[in-house]
């Protein structure tokens, strides 16, 4: 037999459990961002460090020169404990963006541009290479290549239908044989984004009369697709995580 006291015991510990969860959930959306990000950021450094840092002598490796200097240091040694190594982390990143700057410098030259166009040759001429090469190449200048290009706007298209409506992003006015060919009037390139993956996506050709652009920056629409609807732009230009009633 159970008595009133014994109910509210079990409500109150069925709440304090919720507020628990609930407490745990909050600090995980606060955390699990934070935590993989600096995890990238340190298996990025680490591997980095792991291809740079090999190609240098072990006289002027840092780590090395550090732990030299620790070694014959007895005071640091001492508190630091006799075996102990030091494993310096970032050095072969610096060394990779020197090296990689200097480069940069050398090929906007008339020395260096000739010396590329040189080994560009030597590489055509390589039929397994030749692939390899101009696939990462092109990649890399597709992903780092500083140009102004960027999408100009958010709008709203009908797809993949009539009466089904999609947010895309502005490209650039289409040109050449596609307007030639569609011979529909004035189009626009649009890039439609998938979720909650917006890297990816569709580039689609319209009409031009038949884009909606919309008042929302490019970041507010972006913030859209990735949440699903779920963060929506306020009338204000704004974001609210509020849903409209």
């Amino acid at each position: 037999m159970t008595s009133p006291f014994d109910e509210n015991n079990d409500t109150r510990r069925r709440g304090m459990i919720a507020r628990l969860r609930t407490n745990f959930l909050a600090g995980l959306v606060v955390v699990l961002p934070i935590g993989l990000t600096l995890w990238l950021i340190w298996s990025v450094v680490g591997w980095i460090d792991g291809v740079v840092l090999p190609f240098l002598p072990d006289a002027i490796e840092p780590a090395n020169l550090i732990n030299q200097y620790v070694s014959e240091d007895s005071r640091i040694r001492q508190w630091l404990g006799q075996d102990t190594r030091i494993n310096v982390r970032g050095i072969g990143v610096i060394i990779f963006f020197l090296f990689t700057m200097l480069i940069g410098w050398m090929a906007k030259g008339v020395i260096g541009r000739s010396f590329l166009r040189w080994g560009e040759g030597v590489v055509s001429r390589m039929p397994v290479v030749r692939s390899i090469y101009n696939g990462v190449k092109q990649l890399a200048e597709t992903v780092f290549a500083q140009t102004e290009a960027s999408f100009e706007k958010a709008c709203l298209i009908e797809y993949p239908r009539k009466g089904i409506w999609a947010i895309a992003f502005i490209s650039t006015h289409t040109k050449g044989e596609v307007l030639t060919k569609a011979n529909t009037g004035p189009m626009t390139s649009v890039f439609v984004p998938t979720t909650p993956n917006p890297t990816s996506g569709f580039l689609l050709f319209f009409p031009t009369k038949d884009i909606i652009e919309l008042d929302m920056s490019v970041e507010d629409a972006a913030k859209l697709v990735i949440s699903a609807g779920l963060v929506y732009p306020n009338g204000e230009g704004g974001v609210t995580d509020e849903a409209p009633e």
